[in-house]
């Protein structure tokens, strides 16, 4: 038997030579290679990412690295978290259909998946940082969220499927310790890698480094992300891992996935459009943008009631997993206690969602990888008051998340904040 070939970085100058033999590229964009422009475009954290148009179509190719591209081969990761980002996607696919692009071909030898190129879409982030919000983003994310949460956990699976399925992502551990010490560790102490923009947060900065009960909080989230496998989780939602047009939303780049809290997913999704929220003083060249203030905590709010009212209907039409089981409840005549187990549940989702999603927000400003959101601020007072803002929110949220009621009450805080009526 042949030696598998070992694994090779891809370039743009290499790819058609190693690609052109892939029918399942060149079905869809040709097959004379000497006609393929090929782009590379990745600009995150872990990957390289290729556009290639061929005289048929045009496809995207990622393929993972043996390191983490913002540090350099200094921190070495393994090429397998490509297998669970396919696993991830096809998973996600199936649950929540075309909002997940469509996967042509894995080779994972290689680390590479090809995948459907969408277009004319763009990174949401760079949407609202340009100061456009499309308008169908708090639907398709609210369904996202609700079915793919809902149908990847013990409510909906199968016991040995969804267990089987626990084992198979619990080997992405590389990934899931990023997640556990560069969210909810390192920002709270001086850690090597840690970075903010300013000296002129040294004070807050310092101020949320000695506060204990946020401490306590951030070890108490990481504890519930690290002890409950709910569901299988995108486990990296941010409006950078979103791609959008005027009508059209995506999710890409779960690598990150795994079983964790569900509501994990939804407060780091949450707390980008926060951040967005408090950036938005620093993106207005072009005019005021209170209107689209507006709008992202309208979206907040358009996700969380769109992802319980169809979280509500998958628990009444498709629960036929081992929890909350039917014959406690509706095969009993109890439909109040099957809507009292669904409150309950909820209930805690959002808690912790607020809590997650405080951390978030600290994470993006104190740790290591950042968000254009603020690192596009030129001006660096400016910049610096944006973050501190959004330090302060996420501080709230994290702390305070029990007493939190209602989006209403956090997003009347958001506002006093952005205008800075609260020190």
């Amino acid at each position: 038997m042949a030696d598998k070939p070992s694994f090779e970085a891809l370039s743009a100058e290499t790819l058609p030579l190693r690609l052109g033999r892939t029918d399942a590229l060149t079905a869809r964009i040709g097959s004379d290679t000497a006609s393929w422009k090929v782009r590379e475009v990745g600009d995150g954290n872990l990957n390289l990412v290729f556009i290639v148009d061929g005289p048929d179509g045009s496809a995207i190719v990622k393929q993972a690295l043996p390191y983490v591209r913002l540090v350099g081969d200094s921190w070495p990761l393994p090429l397998k978290r490509s297998f669970f980002e396919y696993h991830a996607l096809t998973r996600q696919r199936a649950r929540a259909g075309n909002i997940v692009p469509e996967i042509f071909h894995f080779d994972e030898g290689q680390a590479l998946i090809i995948m459907e190129f969408l277009t004319p879409h763009i990174i949401l982030r760079r949407a609202l940082i340009e100061g456009r919000r499309p308008k169908n983003i708090g639907r398709d994310l609210g369904l996202f969220l609700a079915t793919t949460l809902f149908r990847g956990s013990d409510l909906s699976m199968g016991a040995r499927a969804r267990k089987e399925d626990m084992a198979l992502f619990a080997d992405n551990a590389e990934l899931c310790d990023i997640t556990e010490n560069l969210v909810f560790t390192d920002p709270y102490f001086d850690a090597a890698m840690n970075r903010h923009t300013s000296p002129q947060l040294d004070g807050i900065v310092a101020t949320l480094r000695a506060d204990r009960n946020l401490k306590v909080e951030a070890q108490r989230l990481k504890h519930i992300f690290a002890s409950s496998a709910e569901t299988l989780l995108h486990g990296d939602l941010h409006t950078g891992s979103i791609m959008v047009t005027d009508d059209e939303t995506r999710v890409i780049d779960p690598e990150f996935a795994f079983y964790g809290p569900m509501a994990f997913d939804v407060g780091m999704l949450l707390a980008n459009f926060w951040m967005a929220f408090f950036a938005q003083a620093g993106h207005e060249k072009a005019g005021d943008r209170s209107v689209l203030r507006d709008e992202l905590l309208d979206t907040v709010t358009e996700i969380w009631a769109v992802f319980r009212t169809e979280f509500s209907r998958l628990w009444h039409s498709e629960r036929t997993g081992m929890l909350y089981d039917r014959r406690l409840f509706e095969d009993q005549g109890d439909a109040l206690g099957s809507a009292q187990a669904l409150d309950c549940l909820l209930h805690q989702i959002y808690v912790d969602m607020l809590g997650f999603a405080g951390i978030e927000i600290h994470r993006r400003i104190l740790g290591l990888a950042h968000n254009a959101d603020f690192e596009d601020i030129a001006d660096e007072n400016l910049r610096a008051r944006c973050e501190a803002r959004a330090l302060k929110f996420g501080r709230h949220l994290a702390v305070n998340r029990n007493r939190l009621v209602s989006l209403q009450e956090i997003h009347t805080l958001a506002v006093r904040l952005e205008r800075d009526e609260i020190s």
